[in-house]
């Protein structure tokens, strides 16, 4: 009696926090039109009205303006569209686990124009958008793997610089639906530096301006 951890009973078993992944054996590759079925896994929890990665990239439909599906229409089109993929995939033993969004700052307008977010005036210069990590698969190590490929990517395509706009959450617990822009120590972790502190707002926390350069 009472083994089942209930009133007067013995312990409380708590769930084992599960392992996070060697990071060798996760694959990060380009969304490309033959893994679009991997993207749509991971992109598509939310439906025809969700974001779809395009927040950034200058598309009314991505804060529900739009017609539902646009927003995945236009993220199709940009996977089809040219060399630059729009963001990659983790994989685990061809099991997709995870997306992270980046391109050339310049192609993003809505960043470009952003009055919260300041603008370097290098056109060359990177940035790193978001990261979706499926449920299952969080704190795993698994957008640490993706960053380093976005930083690898960036670099392969000739970026000077890469910068994204984590939050720092100094300890707190932060929901994953505000933690999709990352976090300061990841990055730091990676060698990026803090450039300053922006006046946009994740999570009620104020968003940092971080750089890597490149070349």
């Amino acid at each position: 009696m009472g083994g089942d951890g209930g009133p007067g009973g013995g312990s409380l078993t708590l769930a084992a926090r599960p392992e996070p992944f060697v990071a060798d054996s996760i694959e990060i590759l380009p969304a490309t039109v033959e893994r679009w079925i991997d993207v749509v896994t991971l992109l598509g929890v939310n439906g025809e009205r969700g974001c779809w990665c395009q927040a950034w990239r200058g598309v009314d439909s991505a804060f529900g303006r739009g017609e539902p599906g646009r927003n995945r229409m236009n993220l199709e089109s940009q996977v089809r569209g040219g060399n630059l993929a729009p963001g990659l995939i983790a994989y685990f033993d061809g099991e997709p686990l995870g997306w992270c969004g980046l391109g050339p700052r310049a192609a993003m307008p809505r960043l470009v124009n952003s009055r919260t977010i300041p603008w370097p005036n290098e056109p060359a210069v990177w940035s790193i958008g978001c990261f979706v990590v499926r449920a299952g698969y969080r704190r795993r190590g698994v957008a640490r793997s993706l960053l380093g490929g976005a930083v690898a990517y960036a670099l392969s395509m000739g970026a000077p610089a890469i910068e994204a706009y984590p939050i720092d959450p100094a300890g707190a617990r932060v929901s994953t639906a505000f933690g999709f822009v990352g976090f300061v120590s990841t990055f730091e972790a990676a060698g990026f530096r803090r450039v300053l502190l922006t006046d946009a707002h994740s999570a009620g926390l104020p968003r940092w301006l971080m750089r890597l350069e490149l070349a």
